[in-house]
């Protein structure tokens, strides 16, 4: 168990990443607190593999997450396959539930879209209360 804070965890993933996908997590995480400031951070699926963890960025159930793989950096959105603002996507197309866009080196992230997903995120889970 680690005493820092979800925060301060997710501090520590973005510090030890470099280079373009530091970049991509750092405005992913400023889209992400912009667009609902209320959101709380987890770090969540520690496991011998990936023992830091994935950050999770939850309101009223998970709104999304951001996983650093190889050779791209994915955001997650939990209820992807509810939402209407599809043409974002661009992986986990096929699933029943998620939704993911996935930033390669060389991507932009434009965070005025990742806002908009992640407000209609929230409103998907706060809606269902």
């Amino acid at each position: 168990m680690s005493d820092k804070s979800d925060t301060e965890q997710i501090d520590d993933i973005i510090a030890n990443e470099s280079g373009w996908k530091r970049d991509v997590l750092l405005a992913l995480r400023r889209a992400i607190r912009a667009a609902d400031p209320a959101a709380i951070e987890a770090v969540k699926y520690k496991k011998p593999s990936k023992p830091e963890g994935v950050p999770f960025w939850t309101h009223d159930g998970d709104v999304c997450f951001v996983e650093v793989l190889k050779s791209a950096v994915r955001l997650t959105f939990a209820k992807g396959a509810r939402m209407r603002s599809s043409d974002h996507f661009n992986t986990r197309l096929d699933s029943k539930v998620v939704r993911a866009i996935d930033y390669s080196e060389g991507s932009r992230v434009d965070e005025a879209a990742v806002k908009a997903l992640v407000a209609e995120a929230v409103e998907l889970n706060t809606s269902a209360k």
